[in-house]
């Protein structure tokens, strides 16, 4: 072969390669993506917080309708916990699902250590604490869950990761907190903390990793422990927090994630009142109620601090509320659609986008102005998650 034809092959090898590469996603970072649940048909969406679109629908993830997320520490995966106790690793850069394991028969959540090793998952059934290899999801250790009244192992709820490699979770039926040493995740060691009261549902870790705060619905008032000195022992905070002398019948369980803790000050949603509490952190006594719309479920607070959003139970579940915490008012109510589930702040605030899952869409609000600036479309999404979270605690 002459060299003319030599060229001449190696020109149309060349251009033969040229769509496959071309096929390639193009090289970008992971820290404006994030995925929305569309519950309904077991997918997520990834999407671009920047550009304020969809970049990609991957299906296969099995039974959302109460699914969580966390993400690995560089952004790029997402662990899907699924209500039917799938745990699935995703990738958003290749839009593929990486790994999936059916670890239990009902989950509700779960969380990743301080060092992105290792991710636990909280389950119904069988109830307990399973870790696993955040790389490859071998199972690394099974913690069942101490019985309920029945006999029957609890429901973990609550599950959070915390300072010193550590998780921390509240056993609904059994009436305890455990925290989990996760160190040496295949021979983990278990605090358990009792006398925490009836039927905690939900817990939250404050910002700054030090307390651990586990909402009771069996009673009123909050559980709360602190993690510098666990040895003190759980103690009851805001006694009359909850469902108190009016006990409306309760839609939707109020949701403790979301960091509403805002200059100082914890925003909690009130079990069967129309109200937002408003707590100090420092000595955790109750300073203000704010009355809102409906039964709140989720108080999450703009990064700066300057707001808390707050959805709601049935029938007020077509509304959003935003708080002014300076003066601690309802500043706007807003209407996004029906059935709003959800709420995710950019990771600087700019923004936050809402799930209104029987109108089938996410609508973004610029969080100055108060208005929509983006409507995407979503089969029956629920929960929003942004790769924002990799670098938080307590999510």
């Amino acid at each position: 072969m002459s060299r003319a034809s030599t060229r001449c092959a190696l020109a149309l090898l060349a251009a033969l390669a040229l769509p496959a590469a071309a096929a390639e996603p193009p090289l970008r970072g992971t820290g404006d993506l994030g995925v929305v649940i569309e519950r309904a048909a077991g997918r997520v969406q990834v999407v671009d917080t920047t550009a304020r679109t969809s970049l990609a629908t991957i299906a296969g993830l099995g039974d959302l309708s109460h699914a969580s997320v966390v993400f690995s520490r560089d952004g790029r995966y997402a662990y899907v916990f699924g209500r039917d106790g799938g745990l699935t690793k995703v990738d958003l850069l290749a839009h593929r699902i990486e790994r999936r394991v059916q670890q239990a028969g009902n989950s509700i959540g779960g969380a990743i250590s301080q060092d992105g090793r290792v991710v636990a998952a909280q389950n119904y059934v069988p109830g307990g604490v399973r870790l696993f290899d955040a790389a490859s999801l071998e199972l690394l250790a099974d913690l069942p869950a101490s019985p309920g009244p029945d006999g029957t192992p609890s429901k973990v709820v609550g599950l959070a990761d915390a300072p010193g490699g550590r998780f921390v979770a509240a056993l609904f039926d059994a009436g305890e907190i455990w925290v989990i040493d996760a160190a040496q995740p295949r021979a983990p060691k278990v605090t358990k903390f009792g006398g925490v009261g009836r039927q905690p549902y939900d817990g939250l870790v404050t910002p700054d990793g030090r307390w651990y705060i586990a909402g009771l619905f069996g009673e009123d008032g909050l559980a709360l422990l602190d993690l510098w000195h666990p040895e003190r022992g759980v103690r009851r905070i805001l006694d009359r927090y909850g469902r108190g002398d009016e006990r409306l019948p309760v839609y939707k369980m109020p949701h403790l994630r979301g960091w509403a803790v805002a200059g100082g000050y914890a925003y909690l949603p009130a079990i069967g009142r129309n109200e937002v509490l408003v707590v100090d952190t420092r000595d955790w006594r109750e300073v203000a109620r704010v009355a809102v719309a409906g039964q709140p479920v989720f108080a999450i607070a703009r990064p700066d601090a300057r707001q808390v959003w707050v959805n709601f139970a049935l029938p007020d579940n077509g509304s959003v509320q935003v708080i002014d915490t300076e003066t601690r008012t309802v500043a706007a109510t807003l209407a996004p659609g029906r059935a709003v589930l959800h709420m995710e702040f950019t990771p600087r605030g700019e923004a936050v986008w809402i799930s209104a899952r029987d109108d089938d869409k996410v609508v973004v609000y610029d969080t100055a102005t108060l208005l929509p600036v983006r409507t995407l479309p979503a089969a029956s999404p629920s929960g929003i998650f942004f790769t924002a979270r990799a670098a938080r605690m307590g999510f």
